[in-house]
């Protein structure tokens, strides 16, 4: 915390006697040591959760970027999780239908699953994305089902080719959307995915407990 009041996250990476090595999630310009004050929260970096996720957009470390305000939350938690017994984990059956042919046919997507996409400059993943998010849905209509969509490292024109698209097509409102943009803190990047998991981890839990 500067003098200012301005507050900025950060994870502590390393602790020597009376040293803390500390990396932001922030940007640290204008940042001054000399007046600059480290409080320790006692937990890993939380997410605010609650059934008014849906429909929302969020920069990469959970904060909202839409203008709607923030997320009053029924639930917070940690965006580490837990340990998992993989054998307890229930078998993946609920088939995904993408109307994508080779992800379909191919490579079948089923719920609960992530799905990765990598590309380079000059490929249409921003499309392909937006194509999957859009178009995907489970065989049984009555099922309640969300798409939690995470783009890292984007630049503004594709965060924002994403959100007008979810938004004309009506996607938006069973979608929950993370932006990490390219000018973004790097370090925020291995926030980014784990907001997502652990969004779509809660909407898993509150679907299922209804």
């Amino acid at each position: 915390r500067q003098a200012s009041g301005d507050e900025r996250v950060g994870k502590v990476l390393e602790v020597d006697g009376d040293r803390a090595l500390v990396q932001l999630f922030d940007s640290s310009q204008g940042l001054r040591i000399s007046d600059a004050k480290a409080s320790f929260l006692g937990h890993g970096i939380e997410i605010k959760l609650s059934p008014e996720i849906l429909g929302r957009v969020f920069d990469g470390m959970g904060r909202p970027k839409d203008g709607a305000g923030e997320i009053i939350p029924t639930k917070v938690m940690d965006i580490n999780g837990t340990p998992l017994n993989p054998v307890a984990r229930d078998y993946p059956l609920e088939f995904i239908q993408t109307d994508v042919s080779a992800i379909d046919g191919l490579n079948t997507l089923v719920r609960g699953q992530k799905l990765p996409i990598f590309s380079g400059n000059g490929l249409p993943h921003a499309k392909l994305a937006a194509q999957i998010a859009r178009q995907a849905k489970v065989l049984n209509a009555s099922d309640k089902f969300a798409v939690v969509f995470a783009a890292v490292g984007i630049t503004f024109e594709e965060a924002d080719y994403f959100v007008t698209d979810f938004k004309r097509s009506g996607a938006i409102e069973r979608s929950v959307l993370f932006t990490n943009l390219a000018n973004d803190p790097a370090i925020e990047r291995i926030a980014t995915p784990r907001m997502a998991i652990t969004a779509a981890e809660y909407l898993c839990l509150l679907y299922t407990s209804r």
